[in-house]
């Protein structure tokens, strides 16, 4: 994995999750979500979501050296929010006392700090190295 393709990838679910949750298939209530409390997301959640994914999708096809240094600043906001999520229920209006997003968001901290890690050092000519 490298920083391009967790962008792709990133936005896209970012961005379908947005969608999901504005269409109440998970949120922006518990009694919506078709996982009910243990996982949803509320409106503030929702526009994150989506205006994030929409900011993935354009750094990684039109804003190349961008990749890299947002993949890092996505990880450790990533391992940050899900940390914060555990100390305080609320962040900005976005509502994360549930521990599944915390969980969540350590994993995408993680998965973009691995992605982060697996890029091209900048001058490698190394067969097979990602990019």
């Amino acid at each position: 994995m490298n920083p391009k393709n967790f962008l792709i990838i990133g936005g896209i679910v970012l961005i379908v999750v947005g969608v999901a949750g504005f269409a109440g298939i998970i949120g922006p209530t518990p009694e919506a979500s078709i996982f009910g409390s243990f996982w949803w997301f509320d409106t503030a959640e929702n526009w994150a979501h989506l205006v994030l994914g929409i900011a993935a999708l354009l750094i990684a096809f039109a804003l190349a050296p961008l990749r890299t240094p947002i993949t890092l600043i996505v990880g450790l906001l990533g391992l940050a929010v899900g940390v914060w999520g555990f100390m305080a229920p609320n962040l900005l209006g976005a509502n994360l006392e549930n521990p599944a997003d915390n969980i969540l968001h350590l994993a995408v901290g993680l998965w973009a700090l691995v992605s982060w890690y697996g890029r091209k050092p900048s001058g490698s000519n190394v067969p097979g190295m990602p990019m």
